[in-house]
């Protein structure tokens, strides 16, 4: 099993707490870390655009990552969300067990 870190930016903190949750309750990510308020300064439409956002890094692994983005963009209020993922070079081998029996 390779784990996956996904990050993602939310509109707000209950968006991003109802989206992992269900995630979470659909075995595609076995946990989400919702940080705090950040502020975001982006191109969009042609303009350049802020907004208050919410960051937060899910754990999966990689036989779960394209069904994990796909829902989180389904349930997302964002057109073009940002949701990433990189590999986890290192990883203390119990928690690796527990995100493999959580998924």
């Amino acid at each position: 099993m390779t784990i996956l870190s996904v990050y993602a930016i939310f509109e707000s903190n209950e968006e991003a707490e109802r989206i992992g949750r269900t995630v979470i309750e659909e075995k595609l990510a076995a946990c989400i870390n919702i940080l705090a308020r950040c502020r975001s300064i982006y191109r969009w439409k042609g303009a350049i655009d802020t907004a208050e956002e919410v960051p937060a890094i899910l754990k999966t692994d990689t036989s779960k990552i394209g069904d994990l983005i796909e829902r989180i963009a389904a349930l997302h209020s964002y057109d073009t969300p940002c949701i990433t993922a990189w590999p986890v070079e290192a990883v203390l081998p119990r928690y690796a067990d527990w995100v493999e029996e959580s998924l």
